[in-house]
């Protein structure tokens, strides 16, 4: 079966975007990365192509190796772009992908530590979503129960899965499931009201929010992470099969580890070990499998900084075994 992979990024986010594409040719994929981008094209793009083929206004595609190629489409939305992700994806199989039979979406701030044969084996088994670092939230839950209470009163039910917290990171699915996406895309249009607009995420909350969203306050806040909120609502109100994988599918704990996730604000590409270690904070693992992959395909950073950086990272692991603050 052939399948699609996806991401959204802008600004300083083509660092990751350049260390996903080097982990997929290590881990073995051979295809087309579908990279949706506001802003300008980053500087190591500059060889990418026209691409009428692509049928989506201002579309290029850069060659990064015989077998595998990044199409970068412009994105025209005032949608935070992290609220984006059913609507690119519904659109990219009503497209471009439209021959292709599975798709998969990546935040550029992850990535992949396995064989890419593992994800292709994951979506067969249902919808493919990965365990939140924050996870579980059990049935009766305040955010549960006050996403049951919103959505049910606009006429969609939810009905309880797991308690599993899924990360909005990465879904990955077949054509067969291609319903799924239009259920998450819904949940988001009817939670759009209450979080003042899909232009609003955890990382730009600008408005004044409704009364229900400041119930309780910061861990029961209903749409605090709104896509990812959304997308854990779709899991529910959906009544296809879902295939979850626990903490360790992210690298939130040990265990058959398939991706790593840059959680957080601080970004591998912005890391400085030496003044992290003085914070008491070790290079994280995704700091060092990021750093590893940047000797290409795609080269964003001379083989100096990279050899420097990771000399830095394994120092400052090495410190990191006796001094760390939690």
């Amino acid at each position: 079966m052939s399948s699609a992979i996806c991401t959204l990024f802008e600004g300083n986010y083509h660092y990751g975007l350049a260390g996903f594409t080097n982990s997929l040719h290590a881990a073995g994929f051979k295809g087309s990365l579908y990279a949706g981008y506001r802003g300008d094209l980053p500087y190591w793009a500059a060889n990418s192509v026209e691409n009428a083929a692509l049928r989506w206004d201002g579309g290029k595609t850069l060659q990064v190796t015989k077998d595998l190629q990044i199409h970068f489409m412009p994105i025209q939305t005032d949608y935070s772009l992290t609220n984006y992700k059913p609507d690119f994806m519904l659109r990219l199989w009503e497209g471009p992908a439209a021959d292709l039979d599975k798709m998969f979406y990546f935040d550029s701030d992850i990535v992949i530590v396995c064989s890419w044969l593992h994800f292709e084996e994951w979506a067969s088994c249902g919808v493919a979503v990965s365990e939140d670092v924050n996870s579980p939230l059990a049935i009766n839950h305040p955010r549960r129960v006050a996403w049951r209470r919103y959505f049910g009163e606009k006429g969609i039910k939810l009905n309880f899965k797991e308690d599993i917290y899924v990360n909005g990171g990465f879904v990955g699915l077949t054509k067969e499931n291609k319903p799924f996406l239009h259920t998450w895309q819904n949940i988001q249009e009817t939670m759009a009201p209450i979080i003042g607009g899909l232009n609003q995420s955890i990382f730009n909350q600008t408005t004044s929010l409704p009364s229900l969203l400041k119930t309780a306050g910061g861990p029961f806040r209903p749409f605090f992470t709104t896509d990812q909120d959304a997308l854990n609502a779709a899991v529910e109100a959906c009544d296809l099969k879902i295939s979850f994988i626990g903490k360790s599918g992210m690298g939130f704990e040990n265990g058959n580890v398939l991706m790593r996730h840059a959680v957080g604000k601080l970004k591998p590409w912005g890391w400085k070990p030496f003044h992290q270690s003085w914070k008491g904070r070790p290079p994280r693992k995704v700091e060092i499998a990021f750093w590893n992959l940047m000797n290409g395909p795609i080269k964003v950073f001379s083989d100096k900084t990279v050899s420097r950086q990771k000399m830095a990272i394994k120092i400052c692991s090495g410190i990191g075994r006796f001094y760390r603050k939690n």
